[in-house]
């Protein structure tokens, strides 16, 4: 506590102890007191302050709002510190962010009101349990990260988390492999328009070998071309080999059709 505060307790307190009746003790003065900010105002002045690019008065008034149980600051910084955003990079306490919301917000579903923040914690979990955090308690845990990624695909209908667990089932990560439950979360994700889950069951729709369907080559093809257009720089790294080697593996029919495709779902 600051000198100034503790100089400012004591006088109040020799105020109140006197016999003399004082300003500050009239009620229409406490009354017109203004109250203090509710934690989901604190969050819209950190949300305000970091769109400013004020990041550490946005880190102060995240934190005295996640204090009091946000679980919308506790998701803002837990992003934060995960990306090093105004704030040293700390995976273990981002981890330990999104911990705490799964822990107060468990009963929360996808029609509650912090719904988006809930779901968005529990993939952020998944992922750090997936590869687990060096030099800290977390460690690697592929079947943990497996459950997580169904809970968050199945109870709030998170798109990444249908992905990522799409391709846990396929390559048989965390646990059995079971290619054709791959296949439906992906195209679960991908009607979301989720441009990595469309690329990869295009991949797969395109020789359908991989997921014990008939093949599709025109189809897998619109797909993943749609996909590129759609996707990040990021990942159109890694899409744009899987679409250049669908194209040159089609027919010039395939390449009509997944044409007029792409061109009708637009």
């Amino acid at each position: 506590m600051r000198i100034s505060r503790i100089l400012a307790a004591g006088v109040v307190s020799a105020l109140v102890l006197s016999a003399t009746p004082v300003f500050a003790l009239d009620p229409a003065v406490l009354a017109a007191t203004p109250p203090s900010p509710s934690p989901r105002e604190m969050l819209s002045m950190g949300f305000a302050a970091y769109k400013r690019g004020e990041k550490a008065e946005a880190i102060e008034a995240l934190q005295q709002a996640a204090e009091r149980g946000h679980p919308g600051a506790r998701w803002k910084l837990g992003m934060m510190y995960a990306a090093g955003d105004g704030v040293k990079e700390d995976d273990y306490q981002a981890f330990q962010m999104f911990e705490d919301i799964v822990r107060d917000q468990e009963d929360d579903t996808a029609s509650s009101p912090n719904a988006a923040y809930v779901a968005s914690a529990i993939v952020s979990l998944a992922t750090y349990m997936r590869d687990g955090i060096p030099n800290s308690p977390v460690a690697a845990d592929p079947g943990q990260a497996r459950q997580l990624y169904s809970h968050a695909a199945t109870y709030f209908g998170d798109a990444e988390a249908q992905f990522e667990l799409g391709r846990m089932l396929l390559a048989g990560e965390g646990g059995k492999s079971n290619p054709r439950q791959a296949a439906r979360w992906l195209k679960l994700a991908a009607a979301k328009g989720y441009a990595k889950a469309e690329a990869l069951l295009g991949y797969l729709l395109f020789d359908g070998e991989a997921i014990s369907m008939r093949a599709d080559p025109a189809r897998g093809l619109a797909m993943l071309t749609r996909a590129l257009k759609l996707a990040s720089v990021k990942d159109r790294e890694w899409i744009r080999p899987l679409q250049e080697e669908a194209f040159s593996l089609s027919t010039e029919d395939d390449r009509r059709l997944a044409l007029s495709d792409g061109e009708a779902s637009r």
